[in-house]
């Protein structure tokens, strides 16, 4: 039962986790939170990654244990190929979804740290 409640969380927060990497930089009230999480996300992927795999992904690595312990055998290497081909049915070349899914990622970024730097520009104008 534990395992069951786990897989649907980690669809839940991961899920959650990966639109707000993707958007909330939009938001002037969750960008300093945007950049936190896609600072932790590049970490995962970069630095863990060096041991790891590059793109390696704690929740996504996490995932895989409690769906393996429930007899699932995921082929997917990517947790968005994987939401793809679970939400579409549609089994994307892998290569076309991390292509992808970095490039979300780069623009999700340079965006954050761009608003944050206004945000913090205006910020500072104001007090000065």
């Amino acid at each position: 039962m534990w395992y069951h409640f786990l897989n649907i969380f980690f669809f839940v927060f991961h899920t959650a986790l990966t639109l707000f990497n993707c958007t909330g930089w939009a938001f002037r009230a969750t960008r300093k939170w945007n950049l936190a999480t896609l600072l932790l996300t590049a970490a995962s992927w970069f630095i863990l990654g060096i041991w790891y795999g590059w793109g390696y992904c704690l929740c996504t690595d996490a995932h895989w244990m409690v769906r393996r312990h429930l007899g699932y055998h995921d082929e997917s290497r990517s947790y968005i190929h994987f939401l793809i081909l679970k939400l579409t049915g549609a089994n994307l070349d892998p290569q076309l979804v991390e292509r992808g899914t970095l490039i979300v990622f780069i623009l999700s970024l340079v965006l954050s740290i761009w608003l944050n730097f206004c945000d913090w520009r205006r910020k500072r104008a104001r007090r000065g």
